[in-house]
């Protein structure tokens, strides 16, 4: 196999907007000694192919003819110091995963694709300014690896395939405290009445729980997934009387609606996101949602798959609406603090508020979804954890508001694969916001997509009107545990985890299982239509794969 290395920049002449706002942002920033920013695109490739194909895909795929030129190698950093920035092993790249397309389309496969980005910086600059601009400008520690100098590439981030290792975790004779501990331990968020009922759940089995249990059971009682602050019981006085709430979501939302009765409120409560008619033939479809903690450790990812993730909502209530408008709420801290004024572990609201705006309106601009209105606020209480709320409308006929899973229906996962992105993403929802959580939780950041997405809802509203599944849901928080849990709830379900297609070798069993990567849906299929839906993905160059079936027993077995 050949590694070859191309480095992409603009030609002498051409303006750079992204070196300069680059620029920009290292003197607001405070650093006030750089005089010139260089930028280039780095693409490293692995593949079976020489010289002559390697400068083909560099001229006539990665670059711009008329402004931009290339250099195979690693160019010479003239008249600064260069710095790259590289995403960790296994955070998702989608310009990598284009191009793997792109080569694939001009006739040969490409092994691996990496991407970077080359930045050379001019003037009197020490190793601590840079690692500076680094870490305030360049890269984003919790997905990105920053190296300096003409440092080497940074490792593959192809794995060892999988060992079978199934692992229990021990919880029937732990104390209270050593309960507390292993919750902390594993970031499984539980409190200690919850681990404590689990502990009796699995004394009355007479048996210790796996490793996939007790996440399954995390992200299913995770804050994002069940609700749990908002279905407490509260007291609180209102209008100087003491009001007793024994679940507050129940008692005041879903009772002003259930009490209101309303017959044009077709599904409430129930699916993905809400239902209600618009005219005789078509219902619209609302749902909104927040994403705070992704978009406070990686503004620009966190909120393009909160928009990504909200969108599929839509996608997965009854048997599929298709979306036609974004809107959003941000609240950030306030854009003009001070650098030194912004506590250990935290982004500069200034940065977060770029970030968060840049990620929404991306993500649905690429699947040509117009974002139709939307407000701002800033706030110091914003400052650590932004307020990034996502919503997205729906259009589905009358018809198709209700989903019907049946035992013996195929269990299919269609659109991205599964990677290490977004584990635990559900269950640190649950947590408090620390200046640890940008080192510790980086794993719970997902990626998105959204040109896989946009393939994916194409080719589901084309497999809705010929009525080739029975149901639908997205793989939201929790992935296939929540997605195929809840749709197989009253059946039962029997998955092959070794048949989830991967985005790369070495995940465990848990973390295929629990992991929240991107664009990614499950169906229910009759074993009859498998053939005609497989045929339809395939013809729109989208994977849809059989990982199991569902049964009539009510266990849900891995």
């Amino acid at each position: 196999m050949s590694h070859w290395r191309i480095e992409v920049f603009n030609r002498p002449g051409y303006a750079d907007a992204h070196a300069r706002g680059v620029l920009d942002e290292i003197r607001e920033s405070g650093i006030s000694d750089v005089e010139a920013v260089k930028a280039a695109k780095v693409y490293l490739l692995d593949g079976d192919f020489d010289e002559d194909f390697a400068r083909r895909v560099a001229g006539e795929l990665l670059t711009d003819p008329v402004c931009q030129d290339y250099y195979m190698g690693r160019r010479p950093a003239e008249g600064g110091q260069a710095l790259e920035v590289h995403l960790k092993s296994g955070v998702t790249d989608p310009e990598a995963e284009s191009v793997t397309t792109a080569i694939k389309d001009m006739g040969v496969e490409a092994e691996h694709v990496r991407t970077a980005r080359k930045y050379v910086i001019a003037g009197q600059l020490g190793r601590e300014q840079l690692e500076l601009i680094a870490r305030r400008v360049l890269a984003n520690d919790c997905i990105e690896d920053c190296l300096f100098g003409e440092a080497a590439d940074p490792p593959n981030p192809h794995l060892e395939p999988y060992k079978l290792d199934l692992t229990q975790w021990p919880i029937r004779e732990l104390k209270a405290d050593e309960l507390v501990h292993l919750s902390r331990e594993k970031d499984l968020f539980l409190n200690l009445r919850e681990m404590q009922a689990i502990q009796e759940y699995y004394r009355g089995l007479d048996r210790e729980p796996t490793d996939v249990e007790l996440e399954t059971l995390a992200q299913t009682w995770s804050e994002h997934c069940v609700h749990k602050t908002l279905k407490s019981a509260i007291d609180m006085e209102f209008e100087g009387k003491q009001v007793h709430y024994d679940n507050l979501l129940k008692e005041t939302i879903f009772n002003a609606t259930k009490s209101l009765g309303k017959e044009w409120c077709i599904s409430v409560f129930d699916d993905n996101a809400g239902v209600v008619a618009f005219d005789d033939d078509s219902a619209i479809c609302f749902k909104v949602e927040t994403h705070n903690h992704p978009s406070a450790l990686d503004p620009y990812g966190g909120a393009a798959t909160g928009i990504g993730g909200v969108i599929r909502d839509p996608m997965g209530t009854g048997l599929g609406a298709k979306p036609i408008a974004n809107t959003d709420v941000f609240c950030f801290g306030r854009p003009d603090m001070k650098p030194d004024e912004i506590p250990r572990g935290v982004l500069h609201p200034k940065r977060i508020m770029k970030g968060v705006v840049a990620g929404v309106r991306d993500y649905g601009n690429r699947m040509g979804i117009p974002t139709v209105n939307g407000a701002i606020y800033f706030d110091d209480r914003y400052l650590a954890n932004p307020l990034v709320f996502c919503g997205n409308v729906g259009l589905m006929d009358k018809d198709k508001c209700f989903g019907n899973p049946q035992s013996g229906n195929l269990i299919i996962v269609v659109g991205g694969r599964t990677g290490r992105d977004g584990i635990h993403g559900a269950t640190f929802s649950s947590g408090q916001m620390t200046h640890e959580h940008e080192t510790i939780f980086s794993h719970a950041v997902q990626i998105g997509n959204p040109i896989v997405e946009k393939k994916m809802l194409d080719v589901l509203l084309q497999a809705r009107e010929e009525g080739l599944y029975e149901a639908i849901t997205d793989c939201g928080a929790g992935g296939l545990s929540s997605a195929v849990g809840e749709m197989g709830e009253k059946l039962g379900a029997e998955v092959d985890l070794d048949k989830v297609p991967l985005k790369y070798a070495g995940l465990s069993y848990t973390e295929i299982w629990i992991s929240e990567a991107q664009e990614r849906m499950v169906i229910a299929v009759r074993p009859e239509n498998l053939e005609r839906i497989e045929k339809l993905f395939a013809s729109e160059n989208v994977e849809a794969t059989v990982i199991g079936k569902f049964t009539d027993d009510r266990k849900l077995v891995l």
